[in-house]
């Protein structure tokens, strides 16, 4: 089969290019990373550098492909607005218009279960609960409006069903964990409400198993929107020193109370806005919020629906990562 894979040189975009190519199909990828599409080239996956804004090339990246999945997007916890927009919205409009053109049999739209949370705990929300009425950062706003996007084209004949993973992490991760680590290296991770909050995460190759099941899904799951986690409820503090003892590194955290560590992300937002060209905070407020308050997802209906069963556990996952992670160290060393 003939796929199409946005955001291919990213981290879940190579797992799932890799998985593919094994299973012989004929993987194409859109990425902005030359070097890591030059290593998926050599295992004979195409690589095409373009960038989601660019129609024409959108265009013509989908040309003769039967099933999309779109990954690419600005995921970050801060940034401008417009960057967010450009490449979330109006990229994900021209992956949908690319598919309606050549007649894509199938498109998997990978979107956030941001979209449900604000700065208040919620736990257990499943795809039919409502969505936040105040997000968190431009990235779950634009998300959002991505998802709308999707939803109008499947409402207008596009076959599109969309996923919602919880916090990616595994080998190759370059976000989520490698932050933590480059936090408790530098300073401290700092402990809000002690460190109880309860969250969700998921193994990155589980979320390539949700995304491959939904290849040849019934029709029934067209149009529908599916949570994917690993369905474990874990204590962020447990989390954390399950993976600073894995990894062998001292864990260095801080207690401190949320009001003090919320204004103080506020504060700092302010100064990047305003004086530092948006340059990056060391604390936001969606970051003090996802370490201070519950947040957690069902994947009842994937469970039922796509029969996803997550196969790597977070504990095992935590140990996979850690062995990558000290055998990428030394290779720099």
């Amino acid at each position: 089969m003939k796929i199409l894979i946005t955001g291919g040189t990213g981290f879940l975009g190579q797992k799932l290019a890799r998985r593919l190519n094994g299973m012989d199909h004929q993987v194409t990828v859109i990425g902005r990373n030359e070097q890591i599409g030059a290593e998926l080239e050599t295992e004979g996956i195409t690589f095409l550098k373009a960038d989601l804004t660019d129609c024409e090339s959108i265009h013509r990246a989908h040309f003769d492909k039967e099933i999309v999945f779109h990954c690419g997007a600005l995921s970050a916890p801060w940034g401008r607005y417009e960057d967010f927009y450009q490449t979330n919205v109006i990229g994900t409009e021209n992956v949908v218009n690319a598919c309606i053109a050549n007649d894509v049999k199938r498109l998997i739209h990978v979107s956030t279960p941001s979209i449900y949370f604000d700065k208040n705990e919620r736990t257990n929300v499943s795809e039919t609960d409502a969505i936040s009425s105040k997000f968190l950062n431009h990235y779950a706003t634009t998300k959002f409006l991505a998802e709308r996007v999707v939803d109008k084209a499947f409402d207008n004949g596009l076959p599109v069903v969309t996923l919602r993973p919880r916090a990616i992490f595994g080998p190759g991760d370059n976000a989520i964990i490698p932050r933590l680590i480059q936090t408790n290296e530098d300073k401290f991770i700092p402990f809000i409400n002690h460190g109880r909050a309860v969250i969700d995460l998921v193994y990155v190759e589980n979320v390539v198993d949700a995304m491959v099941l939904e290849m040849n899904a019934d029709q029934k799951t067209l149009g529908q929107k599916y949570n994917i986690s690993n369905g474990e409820r874990w204590i962020l503090a447990d989390v954390l020193k399950k993976l600073f003892q894995t990894m062998d590194v001292p864990f260095r955290y801080r207690k401190l109370p949320y009001p003090l560590v919320y204004s103080m992300a506020a504060i700092l937002e302010w100064l990047s806005r305003n004086f530092q060209n948006y340059q990056e905070p060391v604390l936001n407020r969606y970051t003090v919020t996802v370490l201070s308050k519950s947040q957690t997802i069902s994947i009842d209906k994937a469970r039922a629906e796509l029969g996803y069963t997550p196969r790597v556990s977070v504990e095992d996952g935590i140990h996979l990562f850690a062995e990558w992670w000290r055998d990428n160290e030394k290779s720099k060393a």
